[in-house]
């Protein structure tokens, strides 16, 4: 071998040692920096919280410690890194030469805010927001005199204004999103002379706001949805610098003259949503032409704002749930620097001017004009649109072409229109597509690329026929596919298990068959799969008894980013959340969002036959199993009594046989339950979870008997009657025996209701159906409609 080639390994080898030993410097630098003693004092506040999701390395990513003493100056917890308690003798209480301190998105559940914070003496920046703290603020937090940056919002805190008389250095204050009440102190600007920033948003706040002349560097000003009077306008009109400027819903009584904003040259941001205007000053007024962002959701508007033609620098308008007619105007979409248009819940008809081609020209990315009464063809999108929502309108024709150019959309919504025609090839290559109740035709296009970025797919209640398309494959980042009430004929697409992150998955109504177990498959598990709808389908055969091994829903894990419901919230833009139809205790729910912590399987009405595998009792997570009309046969699985969080079981309509488990009642959250229509027999289980059924959850079961059904498990004796009585002479016999028993019995009978209520009020109550105790079920799914999603979406617009 050559010299020079030796020399060449020998560099390789070195540089990658030098590559190793310079990240994991990086990673480790924190430790040569801080003194033993911190470090050991990080590891200790670390092991007093559930940190299971947040390693060493990333915890102390974190910190800092001073160059020369080693102690530890800088602590930013990860977000979702802690989950507990933080008691008033936690260890962080002893880092006393902590400047900057943030805790922010942890859950520090159930924790009052600890005094022993003003220990920390030194802080110059702590920030506790969206952690779950409760109760009212420490009187002891005005002793950190050298803050200037305090956020405590996203909690739970009550009580008054917090006291913060002598933070004189405070430049940044947020305490939105709690409950505190009572007025705001008349000398707050006073004593907190450089205050530029004050967030008040969403608490219960009464009174008015006191403007003095230090209130002038005030840039960012946050009032909205508390209980404020509407006068407080008239102080906030001297606020020369204001830039951002929040009143939404305030309790006035006449409507709001945007006149009285006119002062207010430098307003970039104005929000005045849930307040009435003043029709006259939406047409004309002096409102500040630097206006960037003007957003005015259910203001009672019912014409088209033309003040929005002075505003040539105006890049997000909302508009939405207000009561406006008519066509939206063709001036808009010739604003220059527009981008961001929220339209939604109106009652507009269409677009003025060339409908298909008034769009064309516009610089909106960010498009929402869903739940109105738009007709007609679709219009060309903008050429730059990112997200294009049109949902719950009556638009006809086919879908343009021309989506396809549009390199930037990632996400559109197009459901609950009339669409027809065939799904557009490229449509494949959105981040998002919602297709659902449309008059669609055709198959759904088999051209997902490896590598594309395909999250939500949902094209349920359509015209579609073909097979499902086996290069769902490649979309690895695939989380939501919905096909439901379609025509497609296909056997079940075991490929699909490959797939990381699918975690809804629904076939129902369809024309799917064949086995859900055939041997050269495999178990049918998906590595994150928590809803799995195939009801209303052809599928045959019987389940192994290890059907349910390694399923997702046999874990209690929590979503990793700490989201409630399904969906898209990585954008910084928009919010995008799932919706689902369910069937559900009985009952069939359209379009609720979906909690991430929901799990449900639905395999009725198909025609499986067989044992209910006894797998099913790991499913440890699973809310809600239908099974309901299919042939299943045996008993019901004893292990059903394993599925703790279990909400909703429906097995009727089957073949089982057998009693009904005992051991169901052990299942606290169980709220329906049907076995009826099959072969069981015995006494119904009493306790909660069964007597407060319906008498139909039971029916068909010729064998069952007990409450809720009518008449007893124990028929009383038959009276032997002597041959030859005369009818008359017996019927005075049997009414002389009643009598002579009704005395005895009747007070035999009270005295032992008495006794009852008296020792067993419980067991009395619900025998009688009196119990007025509310059993622990939990609501997995919000009925509120995508609508109010996208408000809750603006209004944490507002705060970013």
């Amino acid at each position: 071998m050559s010299q020079p080639y030796l020399h060449l390994r020998l560099l390789s080898v070195l540089l990658v040692l030098y590559c190793i030993l310079f990240a994991s410097s990086v990673l480790m630098i924190t430790a040569l920096v801080c003194r033993p003693d911190q470090i050991q004092a990080l590891m200790q506040f670390k092991s007093e919280f559930e940190s299971s999701g947040c390693n060493r390395s990333v915890y102390l990513n974190g910190v800092q410690c001073h160059n020369t003493t080693g102690a530890v100056t800088k602590l930013q917890l990860p977000s979702g890194c802690f989950t507990g308690t933080l008691k008033p003798n936690s260890s962080l209480f002893g880092f006393k030469h902590l400047r900057y301190l943030n805790l922010s998105h942890n859950n520090f559940t159930s924790s009052s805010l600890p005094s022993e914070f003003s220990s920390l003496i030194r802080l110059e920046v702590l920030s506790l927001s969206s952690n779950s703290f409760i109760g009212q603020v420490p009187s002891s937090f005005s002793n950190l005199i050298h803050l200037t940056h305090l956020n405590l919002s996203h909690n739970e805190l009550t009580g008054s204004f917090p006291l913060v008389t002598n933070l004189t250095k405070l430049s940044f204050l947020d305490f939105s999103y709690n409950q505190f009440s009572g007025t705001i102190p008349s000398d707050l600007l006073l004593t907190v002379p450089f205050l530029s920033h004050l967030d008040l948003k969403k608490n219960r706040f009464t009174g008015t706001f006191e403007v003095t002349n230090s209130s002038y560097r005030l840039v960012y000003l946050s009032l909205g949805q508390n209980q404020f009077e509407g006068k407080i306008l008239k102080p906030i009109s001297n606020l020369i610098n204001l830039n951002h400027l929040d009143v939404s819903s305030l309790n006035t009584s006449y409507p709001i003259d945007l006149n009285i904003f006119s002062p207010l040259k430098s307003l970039l941001v104005l929000h005045l949503s849930r307040n009435r205007l003043l029709p006259s000053s939406l047409n004309s007024s002096d409102i500040p032409l630097r206006l960037e962002s003007l957003v005015m959701p259910r203001c009672d508007i019912t014409e088209f704002p033309n003040i929005f033609k002075t505003l040539q620098k105006l890049q997000h308008v909302d508009i939405s749930s207000n009561r406006i007619q008519g066509k939206i105007p063709e001036w808009l979409w010739k604003l220059p620097h527009l981008s961001l248009v929220n339209l939604v819940n109106n009652s507009f008809t269409g677009f003025e001017g060339s409908s298909s081609h008034v769009l064309l020209n516009s610089s909106v990315q960010l498009l929402d004009f869903a739940y109105n009464s738009m007709t007609g063809e679709f219009p060309l999108p903008p050429p730059n649109i990112i997200y294009l929502s049109a949902w719950n309108n009556s638009f006809t024709g086919n879908i343009p072409l021309q989506v396809c150019n549009r390199s930037s959309l990632a996400v559109l919504d197009l459901s609950y229109n009339k669409f027809t025609g065939p799904i557009p090839q490229c449509l494949s290559k959105l981040k998002i597509l919602n297709l659902r109740k449309n008059n669609l035709e055709g198959s759904i296009p088999d051209d997902f690329y490896n590598g594309a970025l395909t999250q939500t797919l949902d094209v349920g209640y359509n015209r579609l026929t073909g097979k499902l398309p086996r290069s769902l494959l490649n979309c690895s980042f695939l989380r939501f596919l919905s096909v439901d009430n379609n025509r497609i004929e296909d056997t079940f697409p075991f490929c699909l298990k490959a797939l990381p992150n699918l975690q809804v998955f629904t076939l129902r109504s369809n024309r799917f068959f064949g086995h859900l177990s055939p041997p050269d498959q495999g178990p049918l598990s998906f590595p994150e799969l928590r809803i799995l709808e195939l009801s209303d389908n052809k599928f045959t055969g019987s389940l192994p008894p290890s059907f349910f091994v390694n399923w997702k829903a046999s874990s209690l894990k929590m979503d990793e980013d700490g989201q409630i419901y399904m969906g898209d919230y990585k954008h910084a833009y928009y919010v995008y959340e799932d919706t689902l139809d369910l069937q559900y205790k009985g009952l069939f729910m359209e379009q609720g969002k979906v909690l991430t912590s929901y799990n449900t399987i639905d395999f009725s009405g198909n025609k499986l036959q067989g044992h209910i595998p006894e797998s099913i009792g790991l499913l440890k997570a699973l809310i809600a199993l239908n099974l309901s009309n299919n042939a299943f046969t045996g008993h019901i699985p004893l292990s059903l009594a394993n599925v703790t969080e279990l909400e909703s079981l429906d097995l009727s309509r089957n073949h089982l046989s057998g009693t009904i488990p005992r051991e169901l009642g052990s299942l606290s959250f169980l709220a329906y339950i049907s076995v009826a229509h099959n072969q069981l027999r015995g006494e119904i289980p009493q306790g909660p979870q069964f007597s407060g059924q319906a008498e139909s959850s039971f029916e068909g079961n010729t064998g069952l008997c007990g409450l809720p059904l009518r008449g007893s498990c124990f028929a009383p004796p038959k009276q032997l009657q002597p041959e030859g009585e005369d009818e008359e002479e017996e019927g005075a016999l049997n009414w002389k025996a009643v009598v002579i028993g009704y005395g005895p019995g009747l007070l035999f009978g009270l005295l032992l209701a008495h006794v009852t209520a008296s020792y067993k009020p419980k067991w009395y109550l619900k025998i009688f159906g009196l119990d007025k105790e509310v059993k622990p079920v939990r609501v997995f799914m919000s009925l509120d409609s995508r609508w109010d999603s996208y408000n809750n979406h603006v209004e944490r617009d507002s705060d970013t």
